[in-house]
């Protein structure tokens, strides 16, 4: 995974609440290989319905950051959600709260979801939407975002995925890390317990 450290992108607002990952990657997409491209079905039928939807407005374009509403990835626990949403060249998302499933997969994708007081939140896509193509610059390791009015808000982010984010590794590279110490206990085990061989 690329290390998240810095990142001074457009950011681009969402409105809508309860945005589930069904809205995010319509179901009937999940048939495709994630190798034919999830972006290419990022809010399908969404955008399908409103020619303007923002992600597809030039000002938006190449946007690195979302900042959405409320419950943002709820419902099923599909990954491929955050697939499409990184496969777009998101790296972080905002929102007051999201989807818990969502939240964690985000994670172990290499994206940062950053919580923040929904008055807070609804203020920011108000910027980003009086000055479309503004940008934010998240700091991971200040756990700060800087605002298009040079405001700063401070972000909680659990020590060990801020850790694993800064890296750029996920839990299986952590894993893999500590793999002539599992290689050694084995080789113990087999040694002192050969009947479990």
């Amino acid at each position: 995974m690329t290390p998240f450290t810095t990142l001074t992108a457009v950011a681009v607002p969402l409105d809508l609440v309860n945005v589930d990952t069904d809205r995010i990657l319509p179901a009937r997409f999940l048939r495709m290989p994630r190798s034919s491209g999830y972006e290419n079905y990022l809010f399908r039928d969404l955008r399908e319905s409103d020619p303007d939807f923002p992600i597809d407005r030039p000002a938006y374009k190449g946007a690195k950051i979302l900042v959405a509403a409320e419950n943002f990835g709820c419902g099923s626990s599909r990954e491929g959600a955050v697939w499409a949403l990184a496969g777009s060249g998101l790296r972080a998302w905002i929102a007051p709260s999201f989807g818990d499933i969502f939240f964690e997969n985000s994670f172990k994708n290499g994206v940062l979801a950053i919580v923040l007081p929904a008055g807070r939140v609804s203020a920011i896509r108000e910027m980003l939407a009086a000055s479309p193509g503004a940008e934010l610059t998240i700091d991971l390791a200040a756990q700060t975002v800087r605002l298009p009015d040079g405001s700063i808000e401070t972000f909680e982010v659990d020590p060990f995925r801020k850790e694993c984010l800064l890296a750029g590794i996920d839990e299986i590279d952590l894993t893999l890390r500590y793999e002539r110490e599992i290689a050694a206990y084995e080789a113990r085990c087999r040694e002192e317990t050969p009947w479990l061989a």
